[in-house]
């Protein structure tokens, strides 16, 4: 089997992550996906409805403490995280022997950041765009990088 077969892409956003793998004519097949449990939920739904007070000494007065970081954005992370973490463990079960990382910047970061030095080795290319939307027939012109044309056989 080429090498081309033992290739996985990995397509996501900060919700949503699916698994392609080229099939011997090179056609792109999702084998599995992932999806998160807080995507499209409200922010009132991952958060406390409001942010807590602060009380300033000498001061009668209390101020709201504005959270860090959005709720959607703590999700969305949380999320790129137990991917990688995913991608870790698919390697051990040797899922995979190169790999190609699809997503927003602000997700492939993540994702970059979580995995560990063996599965970054496999790394052959990434993409940092969010084709989490595009059909796996409309994939490889943004693959072509790492996955020839289809071919099919003549009868």
């Amino acid at each position: 089997m080429s090498k081309i077969h033992h290739l996985l892409i990995v397509i996501a956003d900060g919700e949503h992550a699916r698994f392609v793998r080229p099939a011997p004519d090179n056609a792109l097949h999702s084998e599995n996906a992932l999806d998160s449990i807080f995507a499209h939920k409200r922010a009132s739904a991952l958060a406390s409805d409001r942010p807590g007070a602060s009380f300033h000494s000498g001061a009668s007065a209390h101020h709201a403490v504005t959270p860090r970081h959005e709720p959607h954005q703590l999700a969305k992370e949380a999320f790129a995280t137990a991917l990688a973490d995913h991608l870790n463990e698919s390697l051990s079960g040797n899922a995979f022997e190169s790999l190609v990382l699809v997503a927003p910047s602000h997700v492939m970061q993540v994702i970059r950041a979580h995995l560990d030095e063996r599965a970054r080795q496999r790394i052959i290319g990434a993409l940092e765009k969010d084709l989490t939307k595009i059909p796996n027939d409309a994939l490889q012109p943004h693959l072509a990088a790492w996955v020839p044309p289809i071919h099919r056989a003549r009868g």
